[in-house]
């Protein structure tokens, strides 16, 4: 059977560090101003904010980047071919051939996608990241690729090495045996926005 890489996050140890969004940009070069992985602070208006009344507060982190959907919105929707689901699950943007129409972004009910505007700004001010990541041009959509250039070296993407809660998982969610299809099985992992039937491949654990 073909891969179908998928990742699980473990709400429980996510303390809201912000490392694994860091890692991302760091990794797959994305400017200043963008952000492929964003961790939100569930029913906060603000980052970091409590819920509750005080003293009966909490505080809740959300990770969210592409779901890399089985049943991908934003492959359907665009004109030319540019995003595409590749032989292991993952949901792939060829940038060559984007137009940057960006039906993609208003399908996606993740808002995953960043579209670029303008001359990217980096500090310090050259590129940085694995050589392998692809180069992308002034007024097209970026998005996570669960950093495909490691993975297909045999790695695994940047955000879950970095993670220093250990909250990430990523692996084959078609081997039974892997660690990420038992999380799943053993504590009931869940989707986002199951309702909309796009069949996220990353899950989350409670």
């Amino acid at each position: 059977m073909a891969k179908k890489y998928g990742m699980v996050i473990d709400l429980k140890r996510c303390i809201g560090c912000h490392t694994c969004a860091v890692a991302c940009k760091l990794e797959n070069n994305v400017p200043m101003g963008m952000f492929w992985n964003r961790v939100l602070t569930r029913e906060a208006s603000s980052i970091d904010l409590p819920q509750g009344n005080y003293p009966n507060l909490s505080r809740e982190y959300l990770p969210v980047a592409c779901q890399h959907c089985e049943n991908a919105p934003c492959v359907k929707v665009c004109p030319v071919g540019a995003t595409y689901k590749d032989p292991e699950g993952r949901v792939l943007i060829n940038y060559e051939r984007c137009i940057g129409c960006r039906y993609c972004m208003t399908a996606c009910p993740y808002n995953a996608r960043v579209f670029n505007w303008q001359e990217p700004v980096r500090i310090p001010a050259h590129d940085y990241g694995s050589a392998g990541v692809p180069q992308r041009k002034r007024g097209i959509v970026e998005k996570c690729s669960f950093c495909e250039q490691l993975v297909n070296a045999g790695g695994e993407p940047f955000c879950v090495t970095c993670c220093p809660a250990r909250a990430r998982k990523f692996g084959d969610l078609n081997d039974p045996d892997s660690e990420v299809a038992r999380l799943i099985r053993e504590r009931h992992g869940e989707r986002l926005l199951e309702d909309r039937g796009t069949k996220p491949q990353v899950y989350y654990l409670r």
